[in-house]
């Protein structure tokens, strides 16, 4: 039976309003979800075999990846790299390069499977992987987590906790970090995300997900309008950008100007999730010390 009881989805207590280091006034978070072929596979395993489909994928290793790791060095931006397990085992070489960049490597899942509640052993074993993956390829035991498909449980969110993730960035309802509350105790902070940074929407169709693309001047409205209001309020702008979608021409052009948009302030503190976690955990210390 399902539980459809009126209460909040979310037991969590609002955001608490922390500063920001060195007094800034909001922060930006810039994301990656590097699914490769893998995110194909997750959608219909039957893929494997549609080369053309795959190639979507393909095309991160082969060009969007190299591209955007210089454009983040141009701007001296510092990115947070969510990558399936898949990805990493399919191609060392872009996971490594990332690494050598000095960028954040944080875990997405093994085969990009949508986490679903009940099927506990398919979740086990995707975030197992993940992390098998992480270390025996990259010597990397990842703090941050950003689930496949953007969907998460009380039971991911402990299976998170026992693992040793500090961090999830998957999350809609907040503009500021929290700490998630489960059953038995405290969980990860969370680092919400803002689905109108999420350049899948905007920028990627298919033959079996055919819709409209959103043009550069579009895109770049959207996202400054987001990111000024969002300044104003003093939260985070959390972004989800996909290689194989911002990694194409015109859509690099689009992080290009607002990475340069964003630079015009003094006052925005351009920070990986662990950064945040990490801030998160040391303002939450000096609170329940000053109790």
């Amino acid at each position: 039976m399902f539980d459809r009881e009126p209460h909040p989805a979310n037991p969590a207590p609002p955001a608490p309003s922390f500063p920001w280091p060195g007094g800034a006034r909001c922060v930006l978070f810039p994301g990656f979800d590097v699914d490769a072929e893998s995110v194909w596979i997750g959608m219909d395993q039957r893929n494997v075999d549609r080369l053309v489909t795959m190639s979507y994928g393909g095309y991160e290793a082969r060009v969007g990846v190299p591209k955007i790791l210089k454009l983040l060095a141009r701007h001296e931006v510092k990115a947070t790299f969510f990558i399936t397990g898949w990805t990493i085992m399919a191609h060392p070489a872009m996971c490594e390069a990332i690494l050598a960049h000095g960028h954040e490597v944080a875990h997405h899942g093994y085969l990009h499977l949508r986490p679903e509640p009940g099927q506990e052993d398919v979740m086990v074993e995707e975030v197992d992987r993940g992390f098998d993956a992480m270390m025996r390829v990259l010597g990397v035991k990842p703090k941050g987590y950003r689930a496949p498909s953007g969907e998460s449980s009380t039971g991911l969110l402990q299976l998170l906790t026992d693992r040793g993730i500090q961090y999830s960035s998957s999350w809609r309802d907040d503009i500021r970090p929290y700490r998630h509350v489960l059953p038995n105790g405290p969980g990860p902070i969370e680092i919400p995300v803002n689905y109108s940074f999420d350049d899948w929407n905007f920028g990627m169709t298919h033959r079996s997900g055919s819709r409209a693309l959103f043009g550069r001047e579009e895109v770049l409205s959207i996202w400054r309008d987001e990111f000024d209001q969002m300044r104003e309020w003093g939260g985070v702008t959390t972004m989800i950008m996909h290689p194989q979608v911002t990694g194409r021409p015109m859509r690099y052009r689009i992080l290009d100007e607002f990475l340069t948009y964003v630079r015009r302030y003094d006052d925005v503190w351009l920070a990986t999730g662990q950064e945040i976690a990490a801030h998160y955990e040391r303002c939450e210390r000096d609170c329940q010390a000053a109790e």
